[in-house]
């Protein structure tokens, strides 16, 4: 498997949902506090298309102090609390002022698994099948937000090419809220991969 990060230009281009499904496949790490690798393939992504999406946090031009990360440059690290108890990992796309962002909703854990186990104290098959739960497992909190992922703190590498036939597409979860925008389907999706959050 490569170890080679992937480089500004993937983030950088200007359809996010084109970025958002060559995002599975990739390779998540974050190295624990020791330095060792703790990794797992990207398995399911949401794209959000700000400003005029509803559902992402960036939509009318919002600028705040949670979403200001979503306006810097592609390959930058945007990590939000939510609920009051999780943290979600996204990937922030396009040039710096243009508010795109691919949530990664689950991965298969590859690289240090025993240390994913200690730190979610579940079964593997529930692991990382979800947003929160995955960054329970790879150590990712708010101190990863705005982080360059060309850096050595969390990064993305080559991993597997996943073919269009093994992709599946959907609507995104949880945006009742987003009117017209509820139906797009921005949400990719491995085919029968046993650590997607939804089949």
């Amino acid at each position: 498997m490569s170890a080679t990060k992937l480089p500004r230009e993937f983030y950088t281009r200007s359809n996010v949902v084109t970025v958002a499904r060559e995002l599975l496949g990739k390779l998540l790490v974050v190295p624990s506090s020791s330095g060792r690798r703790i990794s797992g393939i990207i398995v399911e992504t949401e794209a959000y298309r700000g400003p005029h999406d509803r559902a992402a946090h960036s939509y009318g031009g919002r600028r705040t102090k949670r979403t200001e990360t979503m306006y810097g440059m592609g390959g930058t690290a945007y990590v939000f609390f939510v609920y009051g108890m999780y943290n979600q990992f996204n990937v922030v796309t396009n040039v710096a002022d243009a508010p795109h962002a691919v949530l990664i909703r689950a991965l298969e854990p590859v690289e240090g698994i025993e240390l994913m186990r200690r730190r979610r104290g579940q079964p593997d098959h529930n692991l990382t099948n979800g947003p929160g739960k995955l960054c329970i497992a790879m150590g990712i909190d708010r101190k990863l937000d705005a982080a360059d992922l060309l850096g050595n703190k969390v990064w993305l590498e080559e991993g597997e090419n996943i073919s269009r036939t093994r992709i599946a597409s959907g609507p995104r979860i949880g945006i009742d809220y987003a009117e017209e925008w509820i139906d797009k389907p921005w949400r990719f999706w491995i085919k029968d991969n046993p650590f997607a959050s939804r089949h």
